[in-house]
């Protein structure tokens, strides 16, 4: 009770609105979440209290910038953000992407449980996959420095598609190793009941 309580009010803080079906199931994601990390060590947070504000919230405040039809989570791990998005977002087409088999087998036996119908589950290295379609949003949330990323996947992005890339303390170096070809705008996260620095970069190819 007390984690769907905390769910809740940190949505609320958050101003999100979400159907009634998705807390409920963001609950659920999170209960297989750790059912699998104590065989399979999925995440470094191993209490549920904490995963509510450090995953899931976490995962939902860039929820207001996606735009476009088609997402790619870059590095997604144990399907963060892109599961939590999945559920919050049906109308849009997720495709989570890891290189690493453990992580991708749980992403995917998430999806399935929880029924999610706009998601697939890709294990590849980013800079080796090459599907059919470009993206408009590419998140990346703890996968690599920011001008690495953009070198690994600026293929992937459709031509009027932006990047947004989650992370902790302003990143001034990476920014500023950043080469021209990018409109930067970085904007400050607030996560209830997450007491650190949140910050997201949105990049967006200008040719």
């Amino acid at each position: 009770m007390t984690l769907e309580k905390n769910l809740r009010q940190g949505l609320r803080d958050m101003g999100l609105d979400l159907p009634p079906p998705v807390p409920e199931k963001l609950l659920n994601f999170l209960e297989l979440l750790e059912k699998w990390n104590q065989s399979y060590n999925l995440t470094a947070v191993r209490d549920p209290e904490q995963m509510v504000p450090r995953h899931l919230l976490d995962s939902l405040s860039v929820l207001p910038y996606l735009r476009g039809a088609r997402v790619l989570d870059i590095g997604t791990g144990a399907g963060l953000p892109g599961i939590p998005l999945a559920l919050a977002r049906p109308d849009m087409e997720f495709t989570l992407l890891d290189s690493n088999a453990k992580k991708t087998r749980f992403a995917t036996q998430a999806v399935h449980d929880l029924g999610l119908k706009n998601t697939r589950i890709v294990q590849e290295r980013v800079e080796k996959f090459h599907p059919p379609e470009k993206f408009d949003t590419l998140i990346a949330r703890a996968f690599a420095s920011i001008p690495d990323m953009l070198a690994a996947s600026r293929h992937l992005c459709a031509p009027d598609g932006r990047f947004l890339v989650m992370k902790g303390v302003f990143p001034q170096e990476e920014l500023a190793a950043v080469t021209d070809g990018y409109r930067a705008e970085v904007k400050v996260l607030t996560v209830p009941g997450l007491d650190a620095a949140r910050h997201m970069v949105m990049l967006a190819p200008v040719n």
